[in-house]
């Protein structure tokens, strides 16, 4: 009996997924648990298993679609078994096994130029995206769409740029320039707008940003559309930090905790005497949360990922630093699970180990406030009438000020800072 198998749910966030692999192919044995595709959301990527042993009858879409969550990704049955009944209606004209992969993450729109010519108009859904956005830069691309390469005979960029190479009103010398990835810089200046090899900028050889990084940048987006940040700088005495770190690297036998490891437990401690920045802001309702899942910025060759350590008021420093070295490893390893990368309540970032002295942070919505660390260097103060130089590890704080004003931003500031200073006495090695 045909079996079909789900784009499953990965995580609260998650409402698609990319097709980066498949492993197995139609027609192919496969054995239960055995990967039949490997699929890619904004954070990681995983394996999705047969459930049973048979027959792979169906592979609906193809690898670098985007597929909606809960939609039929391929049928498991028996050899001569038709799996047809299961295919979701999104894929019903571009099976996977045959589909051309279509194009299409949102690029940056070029500024405006003024049009050769009107654009070609072709039936609702007959072009791409991409191909819609070069017939308007490019003022169309003839009186008549070229045949669609794509699946269901969709019209392409590419299609559109052939037939833009080959008109006759771009001349060989410019047709030659086009070829090379340059760009019409503004309407023909030849006779009847003929463009000419100098109406062609110089080539700018772009590459097409992958869906993970097109979602990371969406999501970028959307943090600072739906809230009201500002950030505030400030600085703390660094010397306990650097001491603590030099008592542990003599000493055998306990973590290797490092200064972020030391700056993150301050700042699950200051959340416990601030918890108004402890909290979530979702649709009109501030949500506090009495435990603290502190989220913690990881830089990895899929892009910027956010681990999230639950409960991490209830760690020594120590804990603290082992649960975040073996997160920070699996998200590196692309092998990190969904669970681990939501539900957090507060989010770190550290850019000091790159020497940046201050920067602004981007929240991590529905989270109201993020803590950038910075760089430790030297700083100026003045104690008992005298200047001295002491070691000063910078804070910046970037906050949602639709739900946290000034002044307790800076009051939390405060308390970190305090931690901070006074850490030899917060944690034992």
């Amino acid at each position: 009996m045909a079996l079909a198998v789900e784009v499953p749910k990965l995580g609260n966030s998650v409402e698609e997924c990319l097709i980066a692999k498949w492993r197995k192919h139609k027609g192919e044995t496969v054995s239960a648990g055995e990967v039949v595709a490997e699929i890619e959301t904004d954070k990681a990527t995983f394996e999705v298993t047969a459930p049973a042993a048979g027959t792979l009858l169906e592979t609906f879409f193809a690898e670098g679609t985007l597929v909606p969550v809960f939609t039929n990704l391929f049928v498991i049955g028996e050899a001569g078994e038709s799996g047809e009944a299961f295919r979701p209606p999104s894929a019903a004209s571009a099976p996977a096994e045959t589909a051309k992969i279509a194009e299409e993450t949102p690029a940056a729109v070029a500024a405006e130029r003024p049009p050769a010519a009107p654009a070609p108009v072709a039936p609702s859904g007959a072009l791409s995206p991409r191909a819609r956005r070069f017939a308007a830069e490019h003022g169309g691309a003839g009186t008549a769409l070229p045949a669609g390469s794509g699946p269901g005979r969709r019209v392409l960029e590419e299609d559109l740029r052939r037939q833009y190479y080959t008109s006759p009103r771009v001349s060989v010398a410019a047709q030659s320039r086009l070829r090379e990835g340059a760009e019409v810089q503004g309407p023909g200046s030849g006779v009847g707008g003929m463009i000419l090899s100098s109406d062609v900028g110089a080539p700018t050889p772009a590459a097409r940003i992958s869906g993970i990084r097109e979602k990371i940048a969406r999501r970028m987006r959307e943090s600072l559309a739906a809230t009201a940040q500002y950030t505030l700088n400030a600085s703390a005495d660094a010397g306990g930090l650097l001491l603590v770190r030099a008592k542990v690297k003599a000493s055998k036998g306990v973590p290797d905790i490092n200064i972020n490891d030391l700056v993150t437990f301050c700042t699950v401690k200051a959340l416990l005497e601030v918890p108004e920045l402890n909290a979530e802001f979702l649709e009109g309702r501030i949500l506090k949360h009495a435990q603290v899942h502190i989220g913690f910025a990881c830089d990895t060759p899929r892009g910027l990922m956010v681990p999230v350590v639950r409960d991490a008021h209830t760690l020594t420093a120590g804990e603290l630093s082992i649960r975040m070295k073996e997160l920070t490893a699996r998200a590196v390893a692309g092998t990190i699970a969904v669970d681990d990368l939501s539900g957090g309540t507060f989010t770190v970032s550290n850019l000091g180990g790159l020497g940046i002295e201050s920067f602004t942070p981007l929240l991590n919505p529905p989270q109201v406030a993020i803590l950038g660390i910075d760089a430790i260097g030297l700083k100026a103060v003045r104690r008992d009438g005298r200047i001295e130089f002491i070691d000063s590890i910078g804070l910046s704080i970037t906050l949602d000020h639709q739900v946290i004003d000034g002044a307790p931003g800076a009051r939390f500031l405060k308390v970190v800072k305090e931690k901070i200073e006074n850490v030899e006495s917060l944690c034992t090695i």
